[in-house]
């Protein structure tokens, strides 16, 4: 018998639930071969602001868990993603135009990446913290500590491996994330936001915004309650000038993380290549603790 297709509607996803654009707008995504995919929800600067509200919320009690929880909770994200692997490698496949084959091994290594960032959550701080030799009857130790609210601009063609590549390490360490998705690819980035709520992950944590990115990005960066911004989606997105955003994250000290360039132009990294502790080391504060010592 036939039946009726249920079509998805692919909407926002902030503090934890799946609100449709307060603009009303959506926009139509196509393949790489430029077949009708779905349509999306185009987000606007009041989500954007929505969306902030939802991670400030969520920060006090995801920043105040243990490292060792945090890493349980990346690691079941991982379960999850591993689940719906399927429906990730056909969505991946429409959207950078690869094999099926391709495909897999990409959705394969942005689960691994995942793993990877969990593993690192209560071991970071031995490796960036210290005991601090000082000279006098006391002594200090520094340890690093979440920035807070992080802007995410995730990238334009790397659509799953390189969203979680920027996510993971934000969370991993303890800040909250307001990701704005690949203008073009946002569906994986959609679908993510749906593992999100179906793991461990507290509402709020992450929230996805799939949005054009010249539209929205200058609010988020200029937005004062935002603390630091990751500026790796502007490399291959129309209309957005990364240093204009980062003066524009000026405004109250935002921590940058700036795009990587050639040229003096944007590019994609190798999302394939070894991640390093660039990004964990990105959004953490080192906090120094005095203490004097006993006779």
């Amino acid at each position: 018998m036939s039946r009726l297709d249920v079509r998805k509607t692919y909407k926002l996803y902030i503090g934890g639930a799946f609100p449709r654009s307060e603009s009303g707008r959506s926009y139509e995504v196509v393949s790489a071969s430029g077949e009708f995919l779905a349509n999306a929800s185009m987000g606007s600067r009041k989500d954007v602001r929505d969306a902030v509200v939802a991670a400030r919320g969520a920060f006090g009690k995801w920043s105040g868990a243990t490292a060792y929880n945090r890493g349980q909770v990346l690691y079941r994200v991982a379960e999850v993603l591993e689940g719906r692997r399927a429906q990730f490698v056909e969505e991946v496949a429409a959207g950078e135009g690869l094999s099926a084959r391709a495909a897999g091994a990409t959705v394969d290594a942005a689960i691994d990446r995942v793993v990877w960032y969990a593993g690192w959550t209560d071991k970071i701080a031995q490796v960036l913290g210290n005991l601090n030799p000082v000279a006098g009857p006391f002594f200090n130790v520094s340890a690093p500590e979440p920035t807070g609210v992080v802007g995410v601009l995730a990238p334009q063609a790397s659509s799953l491996l390189g969203l979680v590549s920027v996510v993971a390490p934000v969370i991993a360490t303890g800040n909250t994330a307001v990701v704005v998705s690949s203008a073009d690819r946002p569906l994986p980035a959609v679908t993510f936001g749906e593992v999100l709520a179906t793991s461990d992950v507290p509402g709020g944590v992450v929230n996805i915004v799939t949005a054009r990115t010249a539209e929205v990005a200058t609010w988020l960066a200029a937005h004062r309650d935002v603390n630091a911004i990751d500026l790796t989606g502007v490399a291959g997105a129309d209309g957005v000038d990364w240093a204009a955003l980062e003066a524009e994250a000026a405004g109250n000290l935002k921590r940058v993380h700036r795009p990587a360039l050639r040229d003096g132009v944007p590019v994609e990294p190798d999302w394939s290549a070894d991640p390093g502790l660039d990004r964990l080391r990105a959004f953490v504060e080192t906090k120094t603790v005095w203490h004097p010592k006993g006779l």
